[in-house]
């Protein structure tokens, strides 16, 4: 038996943590669920949106699956999800965005993977808010230091961009590129602009690829890559990108497949990985049975992988894409009209999928 946390988040998440955990179970995989707590549900109760057991329970089974979190407003952590990738150095962000016959979509056929550094660039977190003394300290230093002026008024973002930090993220896909049997990886940035930042992240992986010579490799601008991803999709593979980047390029390829409902997401690191849905609790729609559950599946598929439960990941994925493309047992969203009457809730349409991965 394979131990895995199960976090069922608030709003919406502990409806399709269920339908995730059943869907899951029928493979046949061997895993022994550790349920855990966290989000504005549990706030209420313990004081805290991220309870010290659901960190342990991370920290011993090193593999978790988590369902969608609300960070509360103006008090606990920035983000839950920041917070459990910087306790356990989730450095990489896995999104694949993948076509599935059924599901509406300008675009067809499309098979990308983008794998995000998590750790460092804008998102780093480290800021300079307008008017503070340090702030203007540092305007000054930085005035006194460079020909481009700032505005005493200005707020600061520092980009932090390092060369173990890209090393290890370049490899990471290089590595999943290798693992999945892919051809080629794109590097992308704006090192035409930023040189000594994005310029080193170009640098870094140039080196890295010199490392894979059965894997293509090339480089992408930024700007240039996101009209690229909208013309002609089809001529790329597995993206790696700084973490600014790869928040907003995930997104959109996942809107070239359909949207967040069926994008699956990983964030993973030498400690732990933490598998999840991309998009949100919709605490409007809690309690409802009404909320398509297939990102949170596809994440479950992602996981079985990750566990190299090769067999038990091809029968939910090949499930849940069946039930897709039949087009009778799925939620509101995924119906031509988001009023039809014979759309199916969470629940049932993971009994599909079940009945799917029996037969």
């Amino acid at each position: 038996m394979t131990n895995v946390t199960l976090i069922t988040g608030d709003g919406i998440g502990p409806e399709i943590a269920e339908a995730a955990r059943r869907c899951i179970d029928a493979t046949g995989a061997k895993i022994e669920w550790d349920l855990a707590e966290a989000g504005t549900d549990v706030m209420k109760r313990e004081g805290t949106p991220l309870p010290d057991a659901t960190v342990e329970s991370i920290r011993k089974n090193g593999v978790a699956l988590k369902a969608p979190i609300t960070t509360p407003v103006g008090t606990g952590f920035r983000s839950i999800n920041v917070h459990l990738r910087q306790s356990f150095d989730l450095y990489a962000c896995l999104r694949p965005c993948k076509s599935y016959k059924g599901v509406r979509s300008r675009y067809s056929d499309i098979d990308l993977v983008l794998v995000r550094e998590n750790t460092e660039d804008l998102y780093a977190g480290i800021e300079f808010e307008k008017g503070n003394d340090d702030t203007l300290e540092l305007i000054d230093w930085l005035n006194r230091h460079s020909k481009r002026k700032i505005e005493p008024d200005a707020g600061i973002s520092i980009k932090p961009i390092s060369v173990a930090g890209t090393d290890r993220i370049v490899r990471f896909a290089f590595d999943y590129a290798r693992k999945m049997g892919r051809q080629k990886v794109t590097s992308v940035h704006k090192a035409n602009i930023m040189k000594f930042s994005d310029g080193l992240w170009l640098d870094v992986s140039r080196q890295v690829a010199k490392d894979y010579p059965d894997i293509e490799f090339e480089d992408r601008i930024v700007d240039n890559m996101c009209m690229q991803l909208v013309q002609k999709p089809e001529l790329y593979d597995v993206l790696v990108l700084p973490n600014l980047y790869g928040d907003i390029l995930s997104d959109l390829c996942a809107g070239l497949v359909g949207g967040l409902g069926v994008a699956p997401g990983a964030n993973v690191g030498t400690k732990a990985a933490i598998f999840e849905a991309t998009h949100g609790s919709a605490p409007k729609y809690k309690g409802q049975n009404k909320v398509n559950p297939t990102a949170l599946i596809l994440s479950g598929v992602l996981m079985l992988r990750h566990l190299e439960m090769t067999a038990a990941a091809d029968a939910l994925e090949n499930a849940v894409a069946a039930v897709i493309a039949e087009g009778k047992d799925v939620t509101y969203d995924m119906k031509p009209n988001r009023d039809d009457p014979t759309a199916v809730g969470t629940q049932e349409m993971a009994d599909v999928i079940i009945a799917k991965i029996r037969n």
